[in-house]
């Protein structure tokens, strides 16, 4: 039995994505999402998930944010991002930090199968290879990606409530952690990611957003 769930935020696209996986077989199980918060319950409450269909620009993803805290928290869950920016280098960068796949809305039926069976099977996404760059970029995110993944889903909590601008004692309520265990996780972090303060930190981080193409268009 595989078990898929799906987060995303439109519910049209929700259930499109809801037939395309249910008919893949009758040994699979959907289980659905709205944000990337509700999908952390799922995962928090179903440790047999196997793969996970995140919306790059989910509620609280800000952009491969999102895929970095669940590969962090759930590293036994394959991620496949899906999104209407089919950006090359959007995807490359999907890759680079740790999703199993990536699918445009824009794909056929078919094709969406075919990365999901291909997922399922433990096999490299070939035809997205092909997006991968050797650029001093693309070296700059495999870098940080390989930083990233070094920290504890603990530290990365905190790392994400600085970049959001929270004080130590906010992020210490927000966790129901001591503020003494704050600081302790800022070291640490600081070490990891070779900065020396939460300024240079967070703006590491913000290096994960990516902009929604479709909201700028509505702006």
């Amino acid at each position: 039995m595989n078990r898929i769930l799906i987060a995303d935020d439109h519910p049209l696209f929700r259930l499109a994505l809801v037939q395309a996986v249910g008919n893949l077989g009758a040994d699979v199980e959907v289980l659905e999402a709205d944000s990337l918060d509700s999908a952390r319950v799922v995962l928090g409450d179903r440790s047999d998930i196997d793969i996970v269909l995140l919306d790059l620009h989910m509620p609280g993803s800000h952009g491969l944010m999102g895929l970095v805290a669940l590969r962090t928290e759930f590293p036994s869950v394959a991620v496949v991002m899906i999104s209407a920016n089919d950006d090359p280098l959007v995807m490359r960068r999907a890759l680079t930090y740790g999703a199993a796949g990536f699918i445009p809305k824009r794909s056929s039926i078919a094709d969406i199968q075919t990365m999901l069976r291909t997922v399922i099977a433990c096999e490299e996404p070939l035809p997205l290879s092909r997006h991968a760059s050797e650029d001093t970029e693309a070296e700059q995110d495999r870098n940080l990606a390989k930083r990233l993944a070094s920290l504890s889903p603990q530290q990365l909590k905190v790392l994400i409530l600085v970049a959001e601008g929270l004080l130590n004692k906010q992020i210490a309520d927000r966790l129901d952690i001591q503020e003494r265990t704050v600081k302790a996780h800022m070291s640490a972090v600081f070490e990891r990611l070779d900065v020396r303060n939460r300024t240079q930190a967070s703006v590491l981080l913000r290096s994960l957003e990516i902009a929604d193409p479709s909201r700028s268009m509505d702006g």
